[in-house]
């Protein structure tokens, strides 16, 4: 999976971070640390780390994974990262 997005509200800019949907990589969601969570009503569900994102931007770059990216839509910060498939 080439593209990942990561957001956080801004009034949790220390965490946690959304960090998966739930069609996301499992062994990419277990090496973020990642919980698989289901909010009361929704019926998906998503990823989250209890860590602020800078923490899972730097893990991510270790991975490969480079910001395309980012944006603030209302009270939420937003992050698209893409891993370069080639010579994989």
């Amino acid at each position: 999976m080439p593209y990942i997005l990561i957001s956080t509200q801004i009034r949790l800019e220390t965490g946690p971070t959304m960090v998966g949907d739930e069609h996301s990589d499992p062994a990419l969601m277990n090496v973020l640390g990642a919980r698989k969570t289901t909010m009361l009503g929704n019926n998906f569900s998503e990823y989250y780390v209890d860590e602020p994102p800078r923490l899972v931007l730097d893990k991510l770059e270790k991975l490969g994974y480079r910001v395309v990216t980012m944006s603030g839509i209302g009270q939420t910060l937003v992050w698209c990262l893409h891993k370069d498939s080639n010579g994989l």
